[in-house]
């Protein structure tokens, strides 16, 4: 029987003292079972510190490490979305380079998808050792993600996962250059579970993701997958219109009431800035889309790999 393949796609900034670790910890858990062959893709997303030159020793000292060198820093799922172009394997699997996924627990991470009960899983951590910082924007982004792409509530995205084959080439179709990979996985099958695990605490360096980018990364989901904030855009504007409406209803009737009772200028002006405040963000949401709509028609890649390491050409990929 021949034997199937894990692909790893390990997206890589400021990891020089931990990328080699969790390559040896996917190398240790891979050889607890036997009947699976594996690969691991590297990419550096234009990191400022020497993890090209650590990616090049593991290519070098293992085949089965694949490195691409993108030539402008995107984000992991930038990063992401080059590593998955070129995985050849049948399972798909994505984590940190910071040590702190659970490589321990694979195995049960993999079993849904091995077994066929679910297409996609995902780590979700009973609690996170994280910065408060980086909690907040996660929770953000999962009411966001709860409410845009209408992903169950008990349904928790984290960077630990792994897809079977055909989800990974479903997410790979989208070409624009603002993608949210948990929404394309999602949005690839609904067979989407979690396995209940513990985050581990982080013992080498320090995490780079900010609450600016946690807000960046709900952008582009409400951007790339839901036009409900333009729904809420109308809905908020129906309000206004209802409140307005109501409020000289009852300016006419104080009036008539209380002729000699002079009409108030500051509830004019908060009214006039109460206004103009929710046409401004409205306008906001919309040169938001139009913004997007604009720089995808001028075909702005997702990446650009500048040189890669161990990997055959694939035509998706850009190689400068």
């Amino acid at each position: 029987m021949e034997q199937q393949r894990i692909s790893f796609v390990i997206p890589c900034y400021a990891s020089e003292n931990s990328v080699a670790l969790v390559i040896q910890e996917i190398r240790d858990t891979v050889a607890q079972r036997l009947e699976y062959d594996y690969e691991i893709v590297a990419v550096n997303d234009c990191s400022p510190d020497n993890v090209l030159e650590v990616l090049k020793a593991e290519v070098a000292a293992d085949p089965k490490v694949k490195v691409l060198d993108l030539a402008k820093n995107g984000g992991r799922h930038c990063a992401l979305m080059a590593g998955y172009h070129v995985t050849t394997g049948d399972y798909v699997a994505c984590l940190d380079d910071d040590c702190q996924c659970p490589m321990d627990r694979f195995w049960d991470l993999m079993a849904p998808v091995e077994h066929g009960e679910a297409d996609v899983a995902i780590a979700k951590y009973v609690k996170k050792k994280e910065s408060g910082i980086k909690n907040l924007g996660s929770w953000v982004n999962d009411v966001g993600s709860t409410w845009l792409l209408g992903k169950p509530k008990d349904l928790h995205f984290s960077n630990f996962a792994v897809m079977r084959r055909f989800v990974r080439d479903q997410v790979i179709k989208y070409q624009n250059p603002y993608p949210y990979v948990s929404g394309l996985m999602f949005q690839a099958s609904s067979r989407v579970v979690n396995v209940v695990m513990e985050d581990r605490e982080r013992t080498i360096g320090q995490g780079h993701y900010t609450l600016r980018k946690s807000l960046s990364l709900l952008t582009n989901a409400f951007t790339s997958f839901s036009i409900k904030p333009l729904r809420l855009a109308i809905y908020v504007g129906c309000l206004c219109a209802l409140i307005g409406f109501i409020y000289g209803i009852w300016t006419i009737v104080h009036r008539l009431l209380h002729p000699m009772v002079m009409a108030g200028y500051s509830s004019m002006m908060a009214v006039l800035l109460f206004l103009g405040g929710m046409i401004m963000i409205l306008l906001g949401i919309i040169g938001e889309y139009i913004g997007r709509i604009y720089i995808s028609i001028n075909n702005a890649p997702q990446f650009v790999v500048r040189q890669s390491f161990n990997v055959e050409q694939a035509p998706s990929v850009e190689v400068q």
